[in-house]
């Protein structure tokens, strides 16, 4: 279907002016409101105690869930791309349910699972090991919810690399880590690092599931999202808009890096 230059100007304006109303328009009030009493108050904002220690621990549970989604991940993209079995389907189902399902529900389930009255309930109150309402329960939330994004990324590089060089790797008398090593791991590095770099956006960013098993005290419990919540329920209307810049700064760098590894990838691919 060719359509005349002026359906096509008015796609491209009403996609402009859909973008403008729904993505500048807010972020650029909230940049104003933020910088409009002065660059000065602005890190003031940012460098409070609670601030930095909501950095902190944010910045924390970065570290522990990209190790683990990658542990973990890589393995299952491995056997889901390398092996046919009985319940892959389901399986495939299993993975992609952070997307489907509330954030909110998943903080339920797991107050439901590892809560005091909960079924692993068990944990807390005969070992005296807090799961919910503090840093493991944040873990956990954050863990399922990022969790498709370094299968996603990794699984359709395996499809397009195949086994033939594993194979042939495996009968020169290469160690199954070698292989992987050598052979599996940089192919699949461009993915790999997508994926880290969405899951680290999105754990930066997640708010439904944590709040449900945070205790939100400030210094213990809260990360830069609820931060911003706290700060914005209290009427402290500036500090909220401070910390929502922080992130969206966090967001930009994370989006450069994903344009700069889309780019690279598409020069590996040719």
């Amino acid at each position: 279907m060719i359509l005349s230059r002026t359906a096509r100007l008015l796609l491209r304006y009403t996609a402009l002016a859909y973008i403008l109303v729904l993505v500048v328009v807010p972020v650029g009030l909230i940049l104003w409101r933020t910088f409009s009493p002065g660059i000065g108050t602005f890190f003031a904002s940012i460098s409070t105690p609670a601030a930095i220690s909501a950095l902190q621990l944010s910045l924390l549970v970065v570290a522990i869930v990209v190790p683990l989604n990658v542990l973990f991940g890589v393995p299952t993209a491995l056997v889901l791309a390398r092996n046919r079995f009985r319940g892959k389907s389901a399986l495939q189902a299993v993975i992609d349910l952070p997307f489907a399902v509330s954030p909110v529900v998943v903080g339920v389930a797991l107050i439901l699972l590892w809560g005091t009255g909960g079924a692993l309930g068990f944990v807390e109150s005969g070992l005296g090991f807090k799961i919910i309402f503090g840093l493991p329960g944040i873990v956990l939330a954050s863990i399922f919810v990022t969790l498709p994004f370094v299968i996603r990324e990794v699984e359709p590089l395996l499809h397009e690399l195949g086994t033939d060089q594993e194979e042939a790797a495996s009968t020169l008398g290469s160690q199954w880590w070698q292989t992987f090593w050598r052979i599996t791991l940089p192919s699949i590095r461009w993915g790999l690092t997508y994926g880290i770099v969405l899951t680290i956006a999105r754990t930066l960013g997640e708010y439904g599931a944590v709040i449900m098993v945070s205790s939100n005290l400030p210094g213990t419990s809260q990360t830069l999202t609820l931060l911003v919540s706290d700060r914005y329920s209290r009427g402290q209307e500036y500090g909220a808009y401070a910390v929502s810049t922080l992130l969206m700064t966090v967001a930009v760098f994370v989006l450069i890096i994903q344009v700069i590894l889309d780019a690279r990838r598409a020069r590996a691919v040719k």
